[in-house]
């Protein structure tokens, strides 16, 4: 959730950030609205419990022939105080509706418009270009024996798919090299649930306009998470941090699941969007004043290991109408995709200041021990997409595909192979 008191101190500016990402500013009347019919309710049910007290004082004190009235009255303030407290709840609820009803506040410098308003940061490297037809990654997969979208859907439906072989070594080497950066750059590593509560769910922002991506399970009211962002960002939910030392930085490792709502007839083809996928995602904690430089270093830990796969990229500003709800500012990476012709998103990094930080209730103590609201950030290191980017552009000509040096301790091979 925003900042209150930013909001009271600049409406206009909270106004302009909602007509940026294409979203009801009238939203923001709706909350200034609720936050002064709250505090209104709060003030009157204080007054009510004051004179309630004092009231109880004046009895103790009366006479006997007072004390009758006294407590007539008395009685009658306590309904009273009763309604009041009453009026407030319902208050703090419409309060809450409100303030969840608003996304984060867009940083300034973020382009304005949607999908493809996006602004390009930094192009790497050039084109692949080759003196063959390229196969796509599908193609290359089935040849090698690494992908069976076949089998995938026979055993589960639409947009599963087996990685076998030298895919899953690829996958499993693509991760365990994500994670040996994590851990040489200061993330703990974490292997979190991947079945969280509805308020992890909601205090991440994943239960608004993302709701119809999420998998729900009805009978035990549990949720499957489409990114370990989630339970990572509840790990420390209701707690005061340490934050003197620096960042809390953890990298979960973790299946994710997303139901692509709304994505039919998209990427059907391959393993581009599908509905389960391996994702090593770093999640940060961190105090408002050091978010932004540790977004530039999100993005910086990202494109290491793009460029340790030595594939083509480019680095976006996302526009504001194309931010999740939780995010001021993202930056992502998106690979060359020789086949399609374009660029296509690997790794995205988003700095969600304090909005999540907010509904979770993840709080750190300032230089005079006062607690304050964190910040929090996320990047991913690595996840099933890339092996899209991976085998298109280091396909050879004889339909075998060259690993990147990186990752052959962990493949086993330099060149993927039919016989491999």
């Amino acid at each position: 959730m925003i900042d209150l008191r930013f909001l009271r101190d600049d409406p206009d500016a909270v106004r302009a950030s909602q007509r940026a990402r294409g979203e009801d500013p009238a939203l923001v009347d709706a909350l200034l609205e609720a936050d002064a019919a709250r505090r209104a309710a709060v003030a009157t049910a204080d007054n009510l419990r004051a004179e309630h007290k004092a009231m109880g004082k004046l009895i103790g004190k009366a006479s006997k022939e007072e004390r009758s009235a006294l407590l007539a009255q008395a009685s009658e303030m306590s309904v009273k105080v009763k309604e009041a407290e009453a009026a407030q709840h319902a208050a703090d609820a419409d309060l809450d509706a409100a303030h969840r009803a608003i996304s984060n506040v867009v940083q300034q410098g973020a382009p304005a418009g949607g999908e493809d308003d996006y602004v390009v940061l930094q192009t790497v490297g050039t084109p692949t270009e080759f003196d063959f037809e390229p196969k796509d990654h599908l193609e290359l997969g089935e040849s090698l024996g690494l992908i069976d979208m076949e089998r995938g859907a026979k055993v589960s439906g639409a947009r599963f798919y087996f990685l076998t072989g030298y895919g899953a070594l690829l996958q499993l080497g693509l991760l365990q090299l994500a994670v040996q950066k994590a851990v040489a750059n200061g993330f703990t590593m974490m292997i979190p649930p991947v079945l969280v509560r509805p308020e992890v769910m909601a205090g991440t922002g994943f239960l608004g306009q993302h709701s119809a991506e999420v998998y729900h399970l009805a009978d035990d009211d549990l949720y499957l998470v489409g990114t370990s962002e989630v339970p990572l960002a509840g790990y420390h939910s209701d707690e005061i941090l340490d934050l003197s030392g620096g960042p809390k930085r953890y990298a979960g490792w973790s299946s994710c699941f997303r139901r692509e709502a709304g994505s039919y007839g998209k990427d059907t083809r391959g393993i581009i969007r599908v509905h389960q996928f391996d994702k090593v995602e770093m999640f940060v904690f961190t105090t408002p004043d050091r978010a932004d430089a540790e977004h530039q270093r999100l993005l910086a830990w990202e494109q290491e290991m793009l460029a340790a796969i030595e594939v083509p990229y480019r680095v976006i500003d996302v526009a504001a109408g194309d931010l999740g709800s939780s995010a001021a500012r993202k930056f992502d990476c998106e690979a060359w995709v020789p086949t399609q012709q374009t660029y296509r998103e690997l790794t995205s990094t988003s700095n969600c200041t304090t909005y999540q930080a907010r509904r979770l209730a993840v709080r750190y103590r300032d230089e005079n021990g006062r607690p304050q609201i964190a910040a929090t950030l996320n990047g991913t290191l690595a996840t099933t997409r890339w092996i899209v980017a991976l085998l298109e552009n280091h396909q050879q000509a004889d339909g075998s595909v060259r690993v990147p040096s990186a990752l052959i301790p962990f493949v086993g091979t330099d060149v993927l192979r039919r016989s491999n």
